[in-house]
């Protein structure tokens, strides 16, 4: 049975393997001080113009968020996102659990609007009793969206300025960066992103990599004993040049760009054959995650044959993901367009 699940289920992009079997019996100092991850943080500051940024490597992105959030807020202060961002609904309260509110607004397609940060903030400012509820101080939203919406450059910029007006700290998640930069409505670069953010991490884990994060840090006093914040979350590994060959592998010539490209590709051509057939999306997705919205005999058959990870039932609709990867092959895409096209 073909897998449709997610896009980590793979190992990694080959010449991530060439670089650990060429390493394997070299020996590196820890905890990421070595040649490797020098080499890999040059080359994301490099990719992203920002030579003076500061670049961590991080095991996953709830460990991520968490340490981010809990080390850039003050204990009153809470961090702002739409009802289904990550850290939200995917994170089992670790946000939470780390003593920070997170101060949800209603999503628009997955998206979080400038105006609704103004008016959360005004709310906390005008109010009666503003030093007795919690501080909104962080906007956090993900590049692509949960719900697989990639914002454009003019909708970050707005964040970005609605933000420094505000004093808030701007962070985006970019577990599926990578990904975005080939969407259809993709109008901006990495560089962009960098640019107008003060915090924003590279995922790897679903771009190729085995694991790992590449957290970049832009504003100057966010920089400050943050490895202090690392190795207190257990997150400044022992090991740290196998985070180094991740990033080192997907940057070095670009490499993640064929693989991301691809499955960008793969899955419009999966959206096209699902629309031909009537099936509806649940948002406008331009990623690798398609959200669709199945009559019940359609996924029944679908899923004789294609494994989406289940389905939500309501009335007689089957709402399900499916997932393309860095290491979908045409071939693999092609079984199920055809067995789309046949239903």
């Amino acid at each position: 049975m073909e897998k449709f699940i997610n896009d980590y289920q793979e190992g990694c992009i080959p010449q991530i393997l060439d670089k650990l079997e060429k390493n394997n019996y070299s020996a590196f100092s820890g905890y990421g001080t070595d040649e490797i991850c020098e080499n890999a943080k040059s080359l994301i500051k490099k990719a992203i113009k920002s030579p003076e940024a500061d670049v961590h490597f991080v095991a996953g992105g709830t460990l991520t968020n968490k340490i981010v959030i809990s080390q850039f807020l003050k204990s009153y202060e809470g961090v702002i996102c739409v009802d289904t961002a990550h850290i939200a609904t995917h994170e089992t309260g670790a946000i939470e659990n780390g003593g920070h509110k997170i101060l949800t607004v209603k999503n628009k397609d997955g998206k979080l609007c400038p105006k609704d940060v103004e008016r959360l903030v005004k709310e906390h400012i005008e109010g009666l009793s503003r030093e007795h509820t919690v501080k909104p101080a962080m906007v956090y939203i993900s590049q692509s969206t949960e719900m697989g919406t990639v914002y454009t450059l003019k909708e970050l910029t707005n964040l970005s300025e609605a933000c420094k007006k505000l004093g808030l700290i701007f962070y985006i998640d970019g577990a599926r960066i990578l990904y975005s930069l080939f969407a259809e409505n993709c109008d901006f670069t990495l560089s962009d992103v960098s640019a107008l953010c003060d915090v924003f991490y590279i995922g790897g884990t679903k771009a190729g990599a085995l694991l790992g994060e590449a957290l970049v840090i832009n504003r100057g006093d966010l920089k400050r004993d943050f490895r202090y914040a690392l190795k207190q979350n257990g997150a400044l590994t022992a090991k740290g040049f196998l985070l180094g060959v991740m990033f080192e592998g997907l940057f070095e010539n670009d490499n993640y760009a064929s693989f991301c490209k691809r499955a960008v590709r793969l899955a419009d051509k999966i959206r096209v054959a699902l629309k031909q057939k009537g099936v509806e999306f649940e948002s406008d997705c331009k990623d690798t995650q398609i959200f669709a919205i199945f009559p019940i005999d359609y996924y029944k058959k679908l899923e004789k044959e294609f494994d989406f990870g289940g389905a939500v039932y309501k009335g007689d609709k089957a709402y399900a993901r499916i997932c393309v990867s860095w290491a979908t092959t045409d071939e693999k895409a092609e079984m199920l367009v055809n067995a789309i096209n046949n239903l």
